[in-house]
């Protein structure tokens, strides 16, 4: 027997992405089946990395407006973050390669993947994809900022490595996927 039977999972939203209820027995610790229920968003799988300029230790971040910041306190609701999208039909290379394009106007030709993680399981499905990628100014190719008619509004920050990390220990840099990322660098890159 299987240690979780889902027993019924129904969705409470298709609005955006799909919320579910799901109700399930599972088997705890010590042997027992019990029944419970848990809400569950999935929003899809989606890929984050974190360019950077080996020669001049510096790393390009996106800056831009992200509703549940502000809702949960932060004043202008302004977050600074690696770049990132969700995969939809991609790869996880694929995606990653397209949003930093969209989102900050680099086109990389080598990316390479150093892991991966569940970012929120305690209630959002999605796995993230985690890729760095050198780069140098010749792969400029626009000035970024995102899609109009996904209503983005990027600012694309240029920022020393120093600084960018700095930034953790300041507050200015928040988001979750980026300090892993700059984690990252600075213990094998950037020492």
């Amino acid at each position: 027997m299987s240690k979780v039977i889902i027993q019924e999972k129904k969705i409470l939203s298709d609005n955006w992405y799909k919320l579910y209820k799901v109700i399930f027995e599972i088997e705890n610790s010590k042997g027992e089946r019990i029944n419970t229920s848990r809400e569950a968003y999935d929003r899809g799988n989606g890929a984050a990395i974190l360019p950077y300029d080996p020669l001049n230790k510096k790393i390009i971040l996106a800056k831009q407006f992200r509703l549940p910041t502000y809702i949960n306190g932060n004043k202008t609701g302004m977050l600074i973050e690696a770049c990132a999208g969700l995969l939809d039909k991609d790869d996880p290379v694929s995606c990653i390669k397209r949003e930093v394009e969209e989102e900050v106007g680099y086109r990389l030709t080598e990316v390479t993947k150093i892991f991966e993680a569940y970012m929120s399981p305690g209630s959002v499905t999605e796995i993230l994809y985690f890729f760095i990628a050198a780069y140098d100014p010749s792969m400029k190719i626009n000035n970024g900022g995102g899609i109009d008619e996904e209503h983005e509004d990027i600012e694309v920050l240029e920022l020393s490595f120093d600084k960018a990390y700095s930034m953790i220990y300041s507050g200015e840099i928040k988001d979750g996927k980026t300090i892993m990322l700059l984690q990252y660098l600075k213990l094998n890159l950037f020492k």
